[in-house]
């Protein structure tokens, strides 16, 4: 949850902010800090570190909105009913589940006692679709994987 709010403060919109908002504050933004805007080196490069920073920011609060969770619910649903968990890994707060269809989901703010009833459960695809999937901000991080 911290980088969640790390992200919106370095955007400086709140939770509420929609897709539309996000872009025009983004673009806004990267005006502000382009590179190409610069000339001297030293300038140049803190330009290049912030406007990295603002695109991170940006392209992980659009995969968290509600818009991006909404468009993608059917696809998020299929996979929770019809797919066994492979794999799962804990760090931070962070839960990432892999899924046997290929489908990567990382949920935030996950205790770490949850984390232990998941590694216990008889059925931990039950656990995480009963006690995970609905209480916790989540994205898919299927895309953003490379091999």
């Amino acid at each position: 949850m911290r980088k969640i709010e790390q992200y919106r403060r370095l955007l400086e919109v709140t939770k509420d902010a929609e897709l539309k908002e996000l872009k025009s504050v983004y673009r806004n933004l990267m005006k502000e800090v382009h590179p190409d805007k610069f000339q001297e080196d030293a300038e140049k490069l803190a330009a290049e570190e912030k406007s990295k920073k603002i695109i991170e920011a940006y392209h992980f609060l659009v995969s968290i909105a509600p818009e991006t969770i909404e468009a993608c619910a059917e696809q998020y649903n299929q996979t929770l009913t019809l797919s066994a968990i492979d794999d799962f890994e804990y760090k931070s707060e962070t839960l990432t589940i892999k899924f046997s269809d290929g489908s990567n989901y990382e949920y935030f703010g996950v205790p770490k006692s949850v984390y232990v009833k998941l590694v216990n459960a008889p059925s931990p695809a039950r656990f995480l679709r009963r006690h995970i999937s609905t209480e916790f901000v989540y994205r898919s991080v299927s895309k953003l994987v490379t091999a």
